[in-house]
């Protein structure tokens, strides 16, 4: 399947506010409805732990045997976590034929603090979890053994997205900075940039610099939030004069939102842009 490319002061806090290390997920009183999925668990040498793993298949993937598939992969993956509802919203832009049948994998998780973030200097930083900084051997784990695991037993295109929210969205922007081309689509909503003091940001100029050929997207878009959204427009600021032509991304604020809105309100548009169908995307 052809790429189809979309158009085209970092502050350090004393400590981080509640909503910028709150869970993706509001507090449920009952389980959300979620389309048809597999569940599995996978055990990983990288984390030493073992994973348990949601996967959606579109229906198309039944329907047509020889066909492959693009993959989305999304932290906060779990059932009482993102997966439901943004499972519900790809099922739902499928049949309406807004967005083209991709594959959705969640990754439930186990140490969410842990996982999501980079090592840090910032002391408060390291107050928000019994451990944190682990995101390296997380990345690991998707890049060696869950994309393996999941390409072997399904029939996938090789092309790769991840979508996150708050740390989940600053492990898709770390990723997409320190690891450039493991995914060719990467979603940023009001990632967690304070993290670290904003050191990310700050070294961003270099990585995208030196970015290598391979054409990728970066959607990257931030709510209502003092501690984000200075970091996400010094970002956008970088993007602007950094990026090179390869790289095709976005960067959007949306003041009218909230941390808590902004994964609902977004996700059904960013997917219809980022995945059209493929009359459209092949549309001139």
């Amino acid at each position: 399947m052809p790429k189809r490319l979309l158009m085209a002061t970092a502050i350090l806090l004393l400590a981080p506010s509640a909503e910028a290390i709150a869970p993706a997920w509001p507090a449920q009183t009952a389980a959300e409805a979620v389309p048809a999925h597999a569940t599995f668990t996978l055990p990983s040498a990288r984390l030493d732990e073992t994973r348990r793993i949601n996967l959606y298949l579109p229906p198309q993937y039944a329907r047509y045997a020889t066909a492959r598939f693009d993959v989305l992969y999304m932290p906060d993956g779990g059932l009482a976590e993102d997966f439901p509802h943004l499972a519900t919203t790809i099922d739902a832009l499928i049949a309406a034929g807004q967005m083209r049948p991709v594959i959705l994998v969640g990754i439930e998780n186990t140490e969410r603090r842990r996982d999501m973030t980079g090592p840090t200097t910032v002391a408060s930083d390291r107050l928000v979890a019994p451990r944190v900084g682990g995101s390296a051997a997380f990345r690991g784990f998707i890049a060696e053994e869950l994309m393996a695991w999941i390409d072997a037993r399904y029939r996938t295109t090789g092309e790769r997205g991840i979508i996150g929210e708050s740390l989940a969205g600053f492990f898709v922007v770390e990723t997409f900075l320190l690891q450039p081309g493991l995914f060719d689509v990467s979603i940023a909503l009001s990632p967690s940039l304070w993290w670290n003091g904003g050191a990310l940001v700050d070294g961003a100029a270099p990585q995208l610099d030196a970015w290598p050929q391979r054409p990728v997207q970066l959607y990257l878009a931030w709510a209502d939030e003092t501690n984000i959204g200075p970091p996400s427009e010094r970002l956008s600021g970088l993007l602007q004069r950094h990026a090179p032509p390869q790289l095709r991304w976005q960067a959007v604020p949306r003041p009218d939102l909230t941390h808590a809105t902004i994964y609902r309100a977004l996700a059904p548009q960013v997917l219809r842009a980022l995945y059209p169908p493929a009359a459209a995307a092949a549309a001139p």
